[in-house]
Order: C-alpha cells, then structure tokens, then sequence
C-alpha cells in the first residue's frame, strides 16, 4: 500500500448515494483509516438500498449520518453545519446524475445535500453511472458548470458496467480515489517557488483592419493549466490569444492577436520558467503584406500570399536550458507518429497529443481527451474528461520531473 502523509490527520466526509458503486464505500473508508484520516460517511435514503450503514460505521468508527432530523445525544449540534464544519473536504463517490444536478441546482432536499450547501471546503465528486446517462448533455452541462465554480471531479473510467454495458462510467479504482485525494492536500503548495508559462487560445493573422485568419481554439485547455498551477501556488504567466473566457485569479495575464505578438512575448518571460505549457493553437502562416485599409469586395478572386510565421515551440526547445517544456498538438490523422515527430524535433520533454476528430476531444468544447508522450518514451492515455480534471493529470504528470 503507497503511503500518503498528506492524508494524515485530516477530516473527510464521506458522501455515499444511490447507485451499484456504493458498495465500494466500505473499501475507501478502509482505504481512508489505515492513511491516518477519520473518515464520516453520510449516506442518501437510496444508498441504504445497497449498502448497510453499520458497515460503514464500524469501519469508520464513527457515526453514520443518513436522516436530516434523527434525534442524537449531542442534540445542541445541526449535523449538516456540524459535518460541514468538521470536514477538511468532502468527497462524494458514488457521485450520481441526480447528486451533481442538484448541487448545480442548489437543490438541498436531504441530509447530504444539505451538507454540500452547507460547506465551505472543497467538494470532489466521483461520478459512477451508466454511460448514456454520463453523457447526456444536460449531465455534462451541470459536471461542466460545477467544475467552473470550483467543484472537483475524479474521472471515471471505462468498462464492464453493471447493467452489461461497457463504456465510461464506473467509479474510479479507490487507489485512484485515495491518492486523487492525497494530490488534493499536496498541491495547495506543491508548486511553491515554481514559475509557469502557459500560452493559450488561437492567434490572428490580419488581414485588413476588419478581417483576419484564425481557428476555434477557445482557450479552456491553457485557462486550466494555468489555474490548476496557481492553485497549487505557482507564480503563472499566462500569455492568451482573443478568448471570451474569463481569466483564473492569481495569474498575470499578457493579452496577444498575432503569432509574432505572442513569440515575441513567449521569449522575454522565458529565461526565467521553469515550465512551459505551449498549449495555445497559434497561426503557423501570416499573411504576408496587411492591408492598411479593408478590401473591398470585387467580384474576382482575392489571392493571398501566406508566410511562415515564427515558430514559438521550436525556438523554445532549441533556447531550452533548464526549462521542462510540454506542447501540445491537435491532429486529424498519424496521431501518435507525427506527435513522436514534434516531440523530439522541437526538443520537448512532454507532448500531449488529441484527435479534433473525435467526440468530445476537439476545438471550443469542455471537455478533452488524448494521449500524453514523455521524452523517455512513456506513454499515458486520458479518457473524456472536464478540461479542468485533465489539467490536473497533466500537472501531476510533468511535476514527478522536477
């Protein structure tokens, strides 16, 4: 068993809701218990139709709290402020649909829910459900909205799910769960004394005043890494193409249109990086003589002549001192191949890599998938997740280097 010292001492509350996952309750308390931490579970009414609440009050050792008005000895205390209060942070696996949409409701109907509202430490939620109820886009729309509010979630996986279906959907394994856990103490300062580049968004090549060459990079990958380091308390330098996003607090933010804009800015903040995130969607050719003032329509064809425009990864890698830097690249076909490729001609040391192609992986969405390579030549594949989850892994992933 890993050891996690950061999960020692620590106050966890335990949400436990109706679905076939909750008998694995019982293995995370244990889990929990045996890495120092007290554990209290509060179960929802349709959890006790799947797991009995004497199991996991004798291994938590505590009580088990499931009725918003049961009569205690401590009578002077409320239980959802008391557990709200006692909680370090709060973890809710079994997450299901109807848990996530009522918190994104502000539904609070029962003891659970009412603990949610009531606290003001971190909620994670472990979604566990059947595929098809996953990705129904009003699921995705409430995952999606609660993680912008700060809300965290440990993806689930893929596989043999209960009712026969394989696909995303079930709970995460608890080793994943304890030590999602664990990262979530450590990465309050686990970045301290680290400064961070990360470059976001698409560029703009113009044109005329009016008009301009781009793509439907939103931003939402950088806007995560960025935060997801700050939150861990890196000083981060965020350099955005246009974006319609808010930025993350705790970030200098340099605002660029051009490619050439954000090479020439990339490159003055970046001697003194420690890690570069170059995951912005910049414009590799310019136009090459911009109009002073907008073209008029005619009704022949317009032709434009196209320039290279500078390449920020490539001179990065080749400037590289003692810098770990991570490119990104979006693909349609040769995924792994032309990633490798880009790996080792701009001297990178991580690449993570996704087809635009499928579902739920491309330009503007919430979320992303992928495959992430290592200059040693490891490779980790990551399910459709929230931007916001993935980020984190990323981040975990690049920090066992320093």
């Amino acid at each position: 068993m890993v050891k996690y010292k950061e999960l020692e001492g620590k106050n966890i509350v335990l949400g436990v809701t109706g679905g076939i996952a909750a008998f694995k309750a019982a293995d995370i308390i244990s889990r929990l218990k045996k890495q120092g931490a007290s554990v209290k579970a509060v179960m929802t009414k349709n959890a006790l139709n799947f797991i009995h609440p004497l199991t996991l009050e004798t291994l938590s050792g505590n009580p088990v709290y499931h009725d918003t008005f049961e009569h205690r000895a401590n009578a002077w205390e409320i239980d959802h402020i008391s557990l709200a209060k006692w909680a370090d942070v709060m973890l809710i696996a079994p997450a299901t649909a109807n848990i996530i949409s009522k918190v994104r409701c502000g539904i609070a109907d029962d003891l659970l829910s009412t603990v949610i509202m009531a606290t003001i430490k971190d909620v994670l939620f472990a979604p566990a459900m059947n595929t098809n109820m996953l990705y129904n886009p009003i699921v995705q729309e409430n995952i999606s909205y609660l993680s912008q509010k700060g809300y965290g979630f440990i993806s689930s996986k893929s596989g043999m799910l209960a009712c026969g279906d394989f696909g995303d959907g079930k709970l995460a394994d608890v080793d994943d769960i304890v030590g999602h856990l664990a990262r979530h103490f450590e990465n309050r300062e686990g970045m301290n004394g680290i400064n961070v580049m990360v470059t976001a968004g698409p560029t703009r090549e113009y044109l005329d005043p009016v008009r301009f060459i781009s793509n439907p990079s939103s931003g939402k990958m950088g806007y995560a890494i960025a935060k997801e380091c700050a939150d861990r308390g890196a000083k981060v330098d965020l350099i955005t193409g246009p974006t319609n996003i808010e930025p993350p607090e705790n970030v200098n933010i340099y605002k660029v249109n051009t490619a050439k804009e954000m090479y020439e800015r990339a490159l003055e903040l970046y001697p003194n990086c420690d890690i570069v995130f170059k995951s912005a969607a910049v414009g590799d050719y310019g136009v090459e003589r911009v109009e002073e003032n907008k073209i008029k329509k005619s009704d022949e064809t317009l032709e434009l002549v196209l320039v290279r425009n500078p390449d920020i990864l490539k001179e990065l890698g080749r400037q590289k001192r003692k810098q770990i830097l991570v490119g990104f690249a979006a693909e349609t076909e040769n995924i792994e191949q032309n990633a490798l490729k880009k790996l080792k001609d701009k001297n990178l040391d991580f690449i993570f890599v996704n087809d635009i192609k499928r579902a739920g992986a491309g330009f503007e969405g919430d979320t992303n998938a992928g495959i992430l390579f290592t200059k040693e030549g490891d490779k980790m594949e990551f399910a459709i997740q929230e931007k916001s989850g993935l980020a984190g892994s990323i981040v975990d992933v690049v920090l066992k280097q320093i």
